[in-house]
């Protein structure tokens, strides 16, 4: 079975972006919230808010 990358609709807080790349990486979505604010903060070169915003309207939504 071939793995996609699509917006979580059962493990969301705001649009899914997070619980979709957690389902993808096998990872827990609490997990990769964190590490994603982390990056998002320390790091000039990672716009967080920007690329959370072109990543929700990129992926598409899962489906049943």
């Amino acid at each position: 079975m071939e793995k996609k990358l699509q917006r979580s609709i059962s493990n969301k807080m705001i649009a899914g972006v997070c619980g979709g790349l957690a389902n993808y990486l096998g990872w827990s979505a609490d997990k990769v919230r964190v590490l994603y604010v982390v990056v998002s903060i320390l790091s000039a070169a990672f716009p967080g808010a920007l690329v959370y915003l072109i990543l929700w309207f990129v992926m598409p939504e899962e489906e049943f």
